[in-house]
């Protein structure tokens, strides 16, 4: 994929309303954060890409979320692709950016690269998780793997567990830049429909795939032909339009959905960002026995612990481990 002239919209989430369908979406455009994400460890491409659609994801939807502390998005399956999983961490009151990273676990072996690479997860689910930090309780919502995407599997998850009928329309891949080195980027639009006060389900069983939700189970009439005409609307987008760079998110709106009164709020950066450190690590060692200690000590002596996100490498005296531990017998 070619690509025209980079714009100052890389590694943005920009937050807009259809006034005239009472809708409001996110458009993420992910460059140097989703190199960052993947650059951490040599996936096979099939696996990047499930990571890529991940993280696009992630962005989306962190940034719909009053959020306090972590979102968390995973992904557990049967088949090959074992896990993925994403965190978004909100921007910070002392100006950090919200942050991103990402982490798949995989079966080499039984991956089979010319497969769809969805079915390479097999059954299972997709939960979010959100953690507003010490004191609160974490809330967590899981659905099925269904539908033939990690995005059909998002659509699902909001339309069960929140009731709000929601659509993306994601693009990611390897691209370049003029006189620059291929690298990966993503793209996307996240439509929603606007909460009401105290909404409920019409009907008992929903028409969607397998007894699941859909926007006839949730919408009145009125409400159902806004929302399937900007999803109609959504429909005519073009992959480069989605993954830019030389399409400005405004201008994109405005293509797509001129007569819906788009209306656009302040842009959001993202970076990639771990929170691993080596007291999180020293602390999580330190509920281990000095029994359970010594089996985790290498030859050189020391105890060693690696961040599956980033790839950190942490090293420790044992002597200085399993704190909680040190009086019990061995």
């Amino acid at each position: 994929m070619s690509l025209g002239t980079q714009i100052a919209w890389d590694d943005t989430v920009l937050p807009f309303q259809l006034d005239a369908s009472d809708i409001r979406g996110r458009v993420a455009r992910l460059d140097g954060v989703l190199e960052q994400v993947l650059s951490q460890h040599n996936y096979p491409p099939l696996v990047e890409g499930l990571v890529a659609e991940m993280a696009l994801l992630t962005a989306l939807i962190g940034q719909t979320v009053k959020l306090r502390w972590k979102l968390s998005l995973q992904v557990r399956g049967s088949g090959p692709v074992r896990l993925i999983a994403t965190d978004y961490y909100g921007p910070t009151d002392d100006g950090q950016p919200a942050r991103i990273r990402a982490y798949a676990s995989y079966d080499a072996e039984e991956l089979d690269e010319t497969a769809d690479p969805f079915s390479q997860i097999g059954s299972g689910y997709f939960a979010i998780l959100i953690d507003q930090g010490q004191g609160m309780t974490p809330y967590q919502g899981i659905t099925p793997i269904a539908g033939g995407s990690l995005s059909a599997c998002a659509e699902t998850y909001f339309a069960q567990s929140e009731q709000l009928p929601t659509r993306f329309s994601l693009t990611y891949g390897q691209s370049q830049l003029p006189g620059e080195a291929t690298h990966w980027r993503a793209g996307g639009v996240m439509l929603q429909h606007m909460p009401k006060a105290s909404p409920e389900m019409s009907g008992e069983g929903g028409s969607g795939e397998a007894g699941l939700l859909d926007a006839t189970d949730i919408l009145d009439a009125d409400e159902g032909e806004n929302w399937n005409r900007a999803n109609a609307l959504l429909d005519t987008v073009e992959e480069i339009e989605l993954i830019g760079p030389s399409v400005a998110p405004t201008d994109l709106l405005v293509r797509l959905f001129h007569e819906e009164q788009p209306r656009v709020f302040d842009a959001q950066a993202i970076s990639f960002g771990c929170s691993c450190s080596e007291d999180k690590v020293r602390q999580s060692l330190s509920i281990y026995s000095a029994k359970d200690i010594g089996t985790m000590t290498t030859d050189e002596g020391t105890v060693t612990a690696d961040c599956q996100f980033c790839g950190a490498h942490y090293s420790f005296d044992p002597d200085t481990l399993g704190f909680e531990a040190k009086d019990a017998s061995a």
